[in-house]
């Protein structure tokens, strides 16, 4: 990934507007152009996860407009979850090992209880390096064919398998993740992409739809046969929109819900 330079605390923002063929400039608000100004920063790495990011009045001399366009901007990329703000403290660039935020995209919740995730146990079945078959490739945005880490685990709660998932990352970013990595980290696997791959997910966009359980998944979920799970299909993005990992996952939902929020 190309790493851009920072503006200097002499640049302004510039309108963003379409590339040249005679059609009206489009502009932005100016706290949008500074939204994006900073998030170019945290995708070249200036400010890596869990980094104080310069104060809002930094920011503002930095960028030549008034804090109040800064914090709004800032406001964005915290309910973005890109900035976490801590009392007294200043904003942080958010990272997958805070403890709030490492099962942000896992909704699956008990029926009862507190509605909080439990804490998750998980399994390595397999985790090898295979050809992307074409639906593959296309939702990672690489070469039909090009080599991708396939892994597939089972995900459990109270000692009970509750999600079977397989998987997929591009290999050229992931050339060194192995087996045995994987099976030595305890922490989320996106704490793991983040602090050893560079690779942070800030975005994802699911596709959900009710199955039913085939011979395989109902003897590694511990279902019957026919039985109803949800499918759940997640293709997760880091900086700039681009996919960087997809999931396929059989979720059984007996005694467990798939929760969200909507705003």
């Amino acid at each position: 990934m190309q790493r851009m330079a920072a503006p200097t605390h002499h640049s302004s923002p510039q309108p963003v507007g379409p590339a040249a063929g005679g059609a009206a400039p489009v502009f932005s608000p100016l706290y949008q152009q500074i939204k994006a100004l900073i998030t170019r920063s945290l995708q070249s790495g200036e400010w890596k996860p869990g980094e104080l990011i310069p104060s809002e009045a930094e920011l503002a001399a930095r960028y030549g407009v008034s804090q109040g366009t800064v914090r709004k901007a800032i406001d964005e990329l915290a309910a973005d979850n890109l900035l976490m703000r801590r009392q007294g403290r200043g904003t942080f660039v958010s990272t997958h090992h805070e403890e709030q935020v490492k099962f942000r995209f896992l909704r699956l919740v008990p029926d009862t209880g507190s509605g909080q995730a439990l804490r998750m146990e998980r399994q390595f079945l397999e985790c090898h390096r295979v050809r992307a078959a074409a639906d593959v490739a296309s939702l990672l945005g690489i070469k039909n064919g090009e080599m991708v880490l396939e892994i597939r685990r089972t995900l459990h709660i109270g000692g009970e398998p509750v999600v079977y998932e397989d998987i997929y990352l591009p290999g050229a970013p992931f050339r060194s993740l192995t087996a045995e990595r994987l099976e030595r980290y305890r922490g989320p696997l996106y704490a793991l992409f983040e602090s050893e791959f560079g690779t942070r997910m800030v975005r994802a966009e699911e596709k959900i739809r009710a199955v039913n359980a085939g011979p395989q998944e109902a003897e590694i979920l511990k279902v019957p046969v026919g039985q109803a799970l949800l499918s759940v299909e997640r293709l997760s993005f880091s900086y700039g929109d681009q996919p960087v990992e997809l999931r396929r996952g059989l979720y059984s939902t007996a005694r467990h819900h798939y929760r969200n929020t909507l705003s």
